[in-house]
C-alpha cells in the first residue's frame, strides 16, 4: 500500500469529534445501587438512554481515551470492564430502561452510511455485538440487522475485529460463540414459527450470523493457545439438515453467489463431516460399480455381484506383499465396498475378516524390525524413518490403508503426531501437476515436540542462550543422521557445513533443521504415503477437514465415556441385570482411565471411540462357558469379550485386570 502514489490512497475517513462524557465505572455502580435502594431509576436510564443513542456515544462512554485513535489491531481502546459492568446490570434493570436501549441501538443501525467505517465504528459493532439482551428471541431481528452489517464489513475491517475479539476473556467470548450458534439453529428449527418473519423475507439472516461467527472462529484460531476448543463452533443442528444439497451446492458453486454452510466448515461438526465423505464416497462406488455392470454388459458377459465390492484375496504368510500387489492390480476398484479373503480359509467377510486384514497389516508394518516406521517412546508415536531405498511403494500402502479405513469405517491403532494429518491435508485435493510438491507443510518447533521432545528442547534452548553462542555449541547449518549404522551429514542451506550457527543467525538454523527433519528427509517416503491415502480420499470433502478431524476419522476419538458404552454393550448368554454383568460394569466404571483404555484396545484392537460415538462399536459380552480359572477372552474382529460367569466382583476384577494388561499385540483372537 505505502508504494501506491498518494493520489490512488483510499483517503481514511476522519474520526468525528466525540462527546465528552465523565461518568466511571465507579459512579455507574453507585448509580445502580442507589436505583436499587430508592426505586429511583432516573440517573441510570439516562445513562443507558444517551449511552446506546449513537455509535457516537457508545465510544464517549467506553473508548478508554477519547482523544486517543487506537488505530491499531493490538487493542481495541475499549475499556472492557465498564462493558461488562453495564452489560451484566443491564438485565436487571426495569423494562423501559432495556427497551430504550434497544431502541438506542436501532436509531443507531439506522444512520445513513457514507463511505468507509471510522475504527470508532468498529468499537460500537465489538461493543454492541456483546449486548446480552441478543440472547432473547424477541429481540432477533434487531441481532440480525447487527449482524449483517458486520457480515458486509471491508475484509480489513474484518481483520480488525477478529484481532479485538481474541481479547475478549474466555467465558464472555464463549457466550459470545454459543449466542451466534442459538440464533442459527432457532433460525433453521424455530420452536415458535410466528416469532420470527417467514424464512423467505430473511434468507440473509443464517449467512450473517454465520459470517460473524467466523470472525470469532479467526479470533480463536489467531490465539495462541486457541480460547476455546475449536469443537466449540460445531452446530449440532446442522447434523438433522440436508448436508449433501449444502455439498453440492458449495460444489456447484463454490465460495460465491450461493450460500452453504460447507463455505464454513469449523461449523459442521465431525460426525456430520463423516456423513459427507462417506456418502460422497458412496455415490463415487455407486458410480464405479454401474460404470462395471454397464462395461460387463455392453461386452455381453454375465455380471457378477464381486464386482461391487473391492475384493482382496490375501495369504497370511505374504501379507504384506499380497495386499500391496492386490490393491495395485485393482486400483480402479478402490472405492467400491471392501471385502478380504484369506486364502485357503473358508469363511464369509461380514466385516471381521475386513477387520483383522486391518489390525494384522498395521502391527506388521509398524514393527520396529520392519524398518518402515520409527517408534520415540517419549513421545509414543511412530515416524517415518529417514532411510533411503529404492521403492516406496509400501508407504503408498499405508496411506491407502488409512484411506480405506475413513470410507470403511474402521479405526486404526496408528499413533501420527499430528503434524502428519497436517502434512496429508497439505494440498487437501491432489494437484493436476504432478511435478507440484506434496505433502510440505508449515513445520514448527512444537510439531517437533510431538515427536522427539529432547531435540525440541536441546533447539529451544539454543534459542534462549544467552552467552556465545557460536563458541559454546559450535555447531553450522549441518545435519547428521544416522543410516545403516553409517553417520550421514546433510548442509541445511548451501555451504551449510562452513556456515557457523551464531545468535544471529540461530533461528534460521532451528527453523531450517525442523523443516529438514519434518519435510525434507522423508520427502519421497511422505509423498508416496500421502498418493496413497489420496488414491482412496480423493474427494473435495477432504476440503472441509481440519487435520485434528483427519486423525479422528482415522483413529478415532480419544474421550472414552463407558457409561455409553454400557448403555450401548449387546449380549449374548447373558442379561444386563445377571450378577456377573452388574459385578462387570461395577468393576469397569470403577477403573482409572489406563485401565479403560487397556480394556477397549483388548477388545476392539484400539482405545479410541469411532466418530459415531460408542454406539458405533456394536460392543457385545458373550458368556463363556469355560471355567472360571480362565481369563476373559476378546474376539477384537467383532468387538467382542467372552466373559466366564466369575462368582464374585473380586474374582471377575482380578482375572480382567490381568488379561488387558497382558494382552499380545491387538489381543487378536
Amino acid at each position: 500500500m505505502d508504494t501506491l502514489p498518494p493520489e490512488l490512497k483510499a483517503p481514511v475517513p476522519p474520526e468525528p469529534s466525540l462527546p465528552i462524557r465523565t461518568k466511571t465505572m465507579k459512579d455507574f455502580q453507585e448509580d445502580m445501587e442507589k436505583a436499587k435502594s430508592s426505586g429511583d431509576w432516573k440517573a441510570v436510564h439516562d445513562f443507558y438512554l444517551t449511552t446506546f443513542d449513537s455509535f457516537l456515544e457508545l465510544n464517549a462512554a467506553f473508548k478508554k481515551d477519547v482523544s486517543l485513535p487506537f488505530s491499531t489491531i493490538e487493542d481495541s481502546g475499549i475499556n472492557a470492564k465498564f462493558v461488562n459492568a453495564v452489560y451484566d446490570a443491564l438485565l436487571n434493570t426495569p423494562q423501559d430502561i432495556q427497551k430504550s436501549v434497544l431502541k438506542g441501538i436501532i436509531n443507531g443501525l439506522l444512520q445513513e452510511w457514507k463511505g468507509a467505517r471510522t475504527k470508532d465504528d468498529l468499537r460500537a459493532y465489538c461493543i454492541l455485538l456483546q449486548n446480552p439482551q441478543f440472547s432473547n428471541t424477541a429481540t432477533y431481528v434487531i441481532y440480525a440487522h447487527l449482524l449483517r452489517q458486520i457480515a458486509t464489513l471491508a475484509e480489513a475491517d474484518h481483520h480488525f475485529l477478529a484481532h479485538w475479539f481474541k481479547k475478549i476473556s474466555q467465558r464472555r467470548f464463549k457466550q459470545l460463540v454459543d449466542r451466534l450458534l442459538q440464533f442459527i439453529s432457532l433460525r433453521l428449527f424455530p420452536a415458535k414459527p410466528e416469532e420470527f418473519p417467514p424464512m423467505i423475507k430473511c434468507t440473509w439472516w443464517i449467512p450473517s450470523a454465520t459470517k460473524v461467527l467466523s470472525l470469532f472462529n479467526a479470533a480463536n484460531s489467531l490465539a495462541n493457545p486457541a480460547i476455546i476448543p475449536y469443537t466449540d463452533f460445531y452446530n449440532s443442528t446442522l447434523d438433522h439438515i440436508d448436508l449433501m444439497e449444502e455439498y453440492h451446492n458449495w460444489q456447484c458453486y463454490g465460495n460465491a453467489q450461493r450460500f452453504s454452510f460447507c463455505q464454513y466448515p469449523f461449523i459442521i461438526s465431525i460426525a456430520a463431516k463423516k456423513v459427507i465423505i462417506q456418502r460422497d464416497s458412496e455415490q463415487q462406488m455407486i458410480s464405479m460399480a454401474r460404470q462395471s455392470l454397464v462395461d460387463k454388459v455392453s461386452r455381453r458377459q454375465r455380471p457378477d455381484m464381486n464386482m461391487l465390492f473391492l475384493n482382496l484375496k490375501v495369504r497370511r504368510m505374504h501379507l504384506v506383499s499380497d495386499s500391496l500387489d492386490e490393491l495395485t492390480r485393482k486400483r480402479a476398484d478402490l472405492k467400491k465396498k471392501l471385502k478380504v479373503t484369506f486364502v485357503g480359509e473358508a469363511g464369509l467377510d461380514m466385516g471381521g475378516l475386513t477387520k483383522e486384514w486391518f489390525l494384522l497389516l498395521i502391527r506388521q508394518i509398524f514393527h520396529p524390525d520392519y524398518g518402515m516406521f520409527t517408534y520415540h517412546k517419549d513421545s509414543h508415536c511412530h515416524w517415518f524413518s529417514s532411510y533411503k531405498c529404492d521403492d516406496y511403494s509400501e508407504f503408498r500402502l499405508v496411506g491407502a490403508l488409512m484411506g480405506l479405513a475413513v470410507y470403511n469405517s474402521i479405526t486404526l491403532d496408528i499413533r501420527f503426531p499430528p503434524c502428519c494429518y497436517k502434512k496429508l491435508l497439505s494440498p487437501p485435493i491432489v494437484p493436476c501437476d504432478q511435478n507440484t510438491p506434496v505433502g510440505i507443510s508449515g513445520v514448527s518447533l512444537d510439531d517437533l515436540c510431538h515427536i522427539m521432545p529432547e531435540l525440541a528442547h536441546g533447539l529451544s534452548e539454543l534459542l534462549s542462550y544467552e552467552d556465545n553462542v557460536e563458541d559454546d555449541f559450535y555447531s553450522t547449518f549441518q545435519v547428521f543422521q544416522e543410516e545403516f549404522g553409517v553417520i550421514k551429514s546433510y548442509n541445511l542451506k548451501p555451504g551449510g557445513d562452513k556456515i557457523p550457527v551464531t545468535a544471529q543467525n540461530r533461528k534460521e538454523y532451528v527453523q531450517l533443521y525442523v523443516d529438514f527433519i519434518l519435510n525434507k528427509s522423508i520427502y519421497k517416503q511422505f509423498a508416496a504415503f500421502y498418493y496413497g491415502f489420496h488414491s482412496v480420499c480423493d474427494s473435495y470433502a477432504l476440503m472441509l477437514l481440519r487435520p485434528e478431524e483427519v486423525e479422528i476419522l482415522v483413529c478415532g476419538s480419544p474421550e472414552l465415556d463407558m457409561y455409553a458404552l454400557q448403555r450401548n454393550t449387546q449380549y449374548d448368554g447373558y442379561l444386563k441385570t445377571d450378577l456377573t454383568i452388574r459385578y462387570f460394569w461395577e468393576v469397569v466404571l470403577g477403573f482409572p482411565l489406563d485401565l479403560q483404555k487397556k480394556l477397549l484396545h483388548f477388545t476392539t484392537g484400539s482405545d479410541r471411540v469411532p466418530v459415531g460415538g460408542m454406539a458405533d462399536l456394536n460392543f457385545k459380552i458373550s458368556k463363556s462357558e469355560t471355567s472360571t480359572n480362565w481369563l476373559p477372552v476378546a474376539h477384537t474382529c467383532f468387538n467382542q469379550l467372552c466373559l466366564p460367569p466369575y462368582k464374585s466382583k473380586k474374582e471377575l476384577k482380578q482375572k480382567l485386570i490381568i488379561g488387558i494388561s497382558n494382552a499380545e499385540g491387538f489381543g487378536l483372537e
